[in-house]
C-alpha cells in the first residue's frame, strides 16, 4: 500500500472496536499491518461470510496464532523483533501474563512503540473493570450532555468512546511516538483510555461551561438541538434537513429561502422565543420533500445540508468525487483520510479471513516448511 506510513511494520493483536479501528487507520496511511487473530475462534464479524465486509479490518495480513501455547507466543515475539508498532487492547495485565507485555517485547526490541488500548486505562480504582463505549462517555462526562430537553441521555452510537476518543486517540499517540522515535530512536508504551480521550473530545463544551456559554441541562444549548438553527427538521417526504446556521449573516439567508423574512419571527438570540421559532421553521420546512428544499438552497450562502443515511452517501455527488465513501468488492465504507498531495494511500488489501497469511507471514520469519509443519501439528498456528 502507498501513503506516508509506508515501510512501518505494525503487529496488531486482534479484538474489538477501538483497537482494530486503529489499526484500519494505521493501514489506510499505508502501513504493513499483520493482524494476530486467534487460532480457536475467528471472533465477530470475523466468519467467512462477514470477513470480506468488516471493514475495520481492511489493509491487513491474518496470521492465526495460539496464544495458549508456547511457541504462539513465540511466533508474535518474533513478529515484534522486526516491527515498528504492537497494538493490543486487552485489560491491564493481560498481555504481561500472555508473555507479549511491553517488558518482553520493548526487551528484545528497543525501538517498538507498543500500543495499548484499553476503557478506564491501565492504572486507577477502575481500571480492572469492564465497560463498554456508553460507561466510559457516561463517567468522562459527555453522555450527561448529548441529548434533547426532557429526554434521557442519549447514546450518540460509540463513536464517542470507541472511535473518536479511543481508536483516534491511540492512532494519534503512535504518530507522536513514531515522530519522537526518529530523534531519540527509543520507542515507548502508549496508555490510550477511552476514559481520558472521551474528556479529551468535551474540551471546548466544557470550556464554554466553565464561562457560562453552556448549561448543563441538555437540550437548552446552542449547539445540543437546543437552538432552531442548529437542529434538524423533517420534510414532506420522511427525510431530513440539518440547519446550522449559527452566524447572523447565514442566519438571514436562511429565513430568506425559509419565506420568513417578512414574518414576526422572534430574535435569532431570544432564547425564550427558541421553541417559537423552531415550531415555525419545522412548520414551513414539513411543507415541501428533501430534494425541494435542497434546490431552494442550491447556491446560498447559508448553512444546510441533507441527513444521509448508509444506503444513500454512495448516491451523493459532493462524497461520491471526494471518494468520502466507497464500494470496493460492493461494500460501502468511508475511503481513507485525510488527504494528503504526495503520499495518497490506497486501499489495495482487503480484510482477511482468519489466519489467510499464515503461511506466508511464518515464512518472512523465516520458518521452512517444516517449521510450519510443526507449528500447525502442535496447533501453535492455525
Amino acid at each position: 500500500m502507498a501513503g506516508p506510513l509506508e515501510g512501518t511494520r505494525v503487529v496488531e493483536v486482534a479484538g474489538l472496536g477501538p483497537a482494530p479501528f486503529c489499526g484500519m487507520l494505521l493501514a489506510d496511511m499505508g502501513a504493513d499491518v499483520v493482524l494476530v487473530d486467534r487460532a480457536d475462534q475467528g471472533g465477530l464479524f470475523r466468519s467467512a461470510e462477514h470477513a470480506r465486509a468488516n471493514v475495520l479490518q481492511r489493509g491487513r495480513r491474518s496470521l492465526a496464532v495460539n496464544l495458549k501455547h508456547p511457541e504462539g507466543v513465540e511466533v508474535v515475539r518474533r513478529l515484534a523483533d522486526g516491527a515498528d508498532v504492537f497494538l493490543e487492547g486487552f485489560r491491564p495485565g493481560v498481555a504481561e501474563r500472555l508473555g507479549i507485555g511491553p517488558a518482553e517485547l520493548c526487551g528484545r526490541n528497543p525501538a517498538l512503540i507498543y500500543g495499548r488500548m484499553t476503557g478506564w486505562g491501565q492504572t486507577g480504582p477502575w481500571a480492572q473493570r469492564p465497560g463498554h463505549d456508553i460507561n466510559y462517555i457516561a463517567m468522562a462526562g459527555p453522555l450527561a450532555h448529548i441529548g434533547r430537553a426532557g429526554q434521557p441521555p442519549t447514546p450518540p452510537l460509540n463513536l464517542v468512546g470507541d472511535f473518536g476518543g479511543g481508536g483516534l486517540l491511540l492512532a494519534f499517540g503512535i504518530a507522536c511516538a513514531l515522530a519522537e522515535r526518529s530523534r531519540s530512536g527509543r520507542g515507548q508504551v502508549i496508555d490510550a483510555a477511552m476514559v481520558d480521550g472521551a474528556a479529551l473530545l468535551s474540551a471546548p463544551i466544557a470550556s464554554a461551561y466553565v464561562m457560562g456559554f453552556f448549561h448543563a441541562e441538555r437540550g437548552t444549548n446552542l449547539l445540543d438541538s437546543g437552538a432552531p438553527f442548529y437542529d434538524v427538521y423533517e420534510t414532506a417526504d420522511g427525510r431530513w434537513l440539518s440547519v446550522g446556521a449559527i452566524e447572523a449573516r447565514f442566519y438571514a439567508v436562511l429565513v430568506d429561502r425559509l419565506g420568513l423574512a417578512d414574518e414576526d419571527l422572534p430574535d435569532q438570540d431570544d432564547q425564550a422565543g427558541w421553541p417559537e421559532l423552531k415550531r415555525r421553521f419545522a412548520a414551513v420546512i414539513a411543507t415541501r420533500t428533501l430534494d425541494e428544499w435542497l434546490a431552494v438552497f442550491e447556491g446560498a450562502e447559508t448553512c444546510v445540508a441533507p441527513v444521509r443515511a448508509f444506503t444513500e452517501v454512495l448516491d451523493d455527488p459532493h462524497l461520491r468525487e471526494r471518494g468520502t465513501w466507497i464500494a470496493p468488492d460492493g461494500h460501502v465504507q468511508p475511503g481513507p483520510a485525510p488527504r494528503f498531495d504526495r503520499t495518497s494511500p490506497a486501499l489495495d488489501v482487503p480484510p482477511p479471513g482468519v489466519g489467510e497469511h499464515t503461511d506466508e507471514l511464518l515464512a518472512e520469519l523465516g520458518f521452512g516448511a517444516e517449521g510450519i509443519g510443526h507449528l500447525r501439528t502442535v496447533e501453535a498456528v492455525a
